[in-house]
């Protein structure tokens, strides 16, 4: 059996937490559940360009950890794109630091 995942380290939460083509209904839609973690890891590495190093010392994670965390984020939002499906957001393994999700929803501006 293998060993549960350590809790990793987000900033907050994401602004929506569903995205879907537009005019389709839920209903018909499939969906891909994409987690906290890999969400916060898509944030720091493609919105934030942090090199993988960096990125995995603030989510407290190894480097070999955030690469598979980003790997399987990656993966979700293209299947979600290409094949037309729902993507939510939500859960995984993760504590909660401060309210930001990103500079352009930082509190503190507001």
């Amino acid at each position: 059996m293998p060993r549960p995942p350590c809790r990793r380290r987000i900033s907050g939460s994401p602004a929506v937490s569903i995205f879907k083509p537009a005019r389709v209904p839920m209903r018909r839609l499939e969906e891909v559940v994409m987690t906290l973690d890999e969400f916060e890891a898509m944030r720091l590495a493609d919105l934030d360009e942090l090199y993988q190093e960096e990125a995995s010392r603030l989510m407290m994670v190894s480097r070999t950890t955030f690469s598979r965390i980003i790997l399987s984020a990656r993966r979700k939002m293209a299947d979600a794109l290409v094949h037309g499906k729902a993507l939510r957001i939500e859960g995984g393994p993760v504590w909660k630091e401060g309210s930001r999700c990103c500079r352009a929803h930082d509190s503190e501006s507001n």
